[in-house]
């Protein structure tokens, strides 16, 4: 999927979510709800990926790593690599 593709999932996903309030308006903070609604399974699937590799996950979100470990323990995540898989798995 591309990034128009991605953008016009969540901007459907977004018109379904307003109209589920039957005209009317979600309470005020929309805009910091949805950016955590997003975040962590965003971490979450690009941790999973990279098979727990948080340097190469950093760098698949494009952030820094200090700022992917800090969003980690921010949201709770598991971070380490699965178990039973090695370097060369």
């Amino acid at each position: 999927m591309n990034a128009k593709g991605l953008s016009a999932s969540v901007e459907r996903h977004l018109r379904d979510y307003f109209a589920a309030h039957e005209g009317g308006m979600p309470c005020a903070g929309l805009y910091d709800r949805v950016l955590q609604e997003i975040e962590r399974p965003l971490l979450r699937i690009a941790l999973a990926e990279c098979n727990g590799n948080q340097l190469r996950a950093a760098e698949l979100l494009g952030l820094n790593r200090n700022t992917l470990r800090k969003k980690i323990r921010e949201l709770g995540l598991e971070a380490g690599r699965k178990k039973g898989r090695g370097v060369n798995d």
